[in-house]
């Protein structure tokens, strides 16, 4: 960009139209919405604190100081600047498995009760709203399941300690997750909600309006996303008892991070705390109860640096794997004695 363009005011021309372009339509509506729900939840936790009503106190509760100080939130920061190297390499594992998933499910069910003659027609809004619950539904149990699975493999559990090695909750933590495990999350985050597509494409609609009406739910998804920010916070918010009920507050997946022992593999859900209701993996916390979050026995000490997030996992599963092939090897070596 030449200066003469710059001081003919074309950069600003520029500058003044890429910024209308992102806060306008959809994207103004995201940026308005992240900002809202963080709005919320700071105004709330903070009416329910005892935190002095000043603006000192205001600051104070938003950014601990003792929180902002912390390695742990040094080492979030890092590796969320990192990960947007690898942004690009999520999106095909997501579109491929549900593609595939799609495929498989809409094939299956024309060999079982034949596939469909008539012409796919458009949704009508009671469908419309219909497929935008059913594929919220999808998503927010295929979240659950990888979760729990994450906690159950033990090779998924050492990619998965990267997230729970976080001492400290500042928003981006969400994002502290191992390149290898955001990508088989991605992968698996495509089979359900791609089988409840396929069964969709086969019964109900033109895949044209799927894609129009695909455009709000990803909406939803990425405003489910964004109370995400707000769970990996210290801000401890219940939505009340019988919103609890159903959805899973803050307040409950800030307790899945506690070093409890009483509090381990608890509350996986994302959205909904239904899943965990239904499969007894719900733990209520006491109100405004805290938390100490990392790994337990002090292992989190050995994730906060950006290089040791990345390779320590890697470190840890090739060990786990030598030490699960070393029975076989023993037992082969005694089998060729005798």
């Amino acid at each position: 960009m030449s200066i003469h363009y710059a001081l003919s005011g074309g950069f600003w021309a520029w500058l003044l139209n890429e910024a209308r372009f992102h806060v306008s339509g959809t994207n103004g509506l995201m940026i308005l919405t992240f900002w809202g729900v963080i709005a919320f939840a700071v105004v709330l936790t903070y009416l329910r604190s005892p935190a002095p009503r000043s603006f000192h106190g205001l600051l104070a509760h938003i950014l601990p100081p003792q929180t902002l100080r912390h390695p742990s939130a040094r080492a979030d920061l890092l590796f969320w600047l990192s990960r947007r190297i690898f942004m690009p390499l999520l999106v095909l594992p997501t579109a491929l498995s549900t593609v595939t998933a799609g495929h498989c499910a809409y094939t299956l069910l024309g060999y079982l009760v034949g596939f469909p003659q008539h012409a796919p027609s458009p949704l009508t809004p009671w469908e419309l709203i219909a497929f935008t619950v059913t594929m919220f539904l999808a998503y927010d149990l295929s979240y659950y399941t990888y979760h729990l699975l994450q906690h159950r493999v033990p090779v998924l559990w050492e990619l998965h300690k990267v997230h729970h090695s976080a001492e400290v909750m500042v928003g981006v933590t969400k994002d502290r997750v191992h390149p290898l495990d955001e990508i088989m999350n991605r992968w698996w985050d495509g089979i359900i909600p791609g089988v409840t597509y396929g069964i969709w494409l086969f019964f109900a609609f033109d895949p044209v309006e799927l894609t129009i009406f695909g455009l709000n739910v990803y909406f939803l998804r990425n405003t489910i996303l964004m109370m995400d920010f707000v769970r990996h916070t210290h801000l401890k918010l219940s939505y009340g008892r019988w919103l609890n009920y159903v959805l899973l507050c803050p307040h409950y997946h800030q307790l899945h991070h506690s070093i409890a022992k009483h509090h381990w593999d608890k509350n996986f859900g994302l959205t909904l705390s239904i899943w965990d209701r239904m499969f007894g993996t719900l733990h209520v916390p006491v109100p405004d109860e805290d938390f100490t979050f990392g790994l337990p026995e002090g292992e989190a000490e050995e994730y906060q640096s950006l290089v040791r997030l990345h390779i320590l996992p890697l470190k840890k599963i090739a060990r786990l794997m030598r030490r699960r092939s070393q029975p076989r090897a023993e037992g082969l070596l005694v089998s060729t004695t005798d």
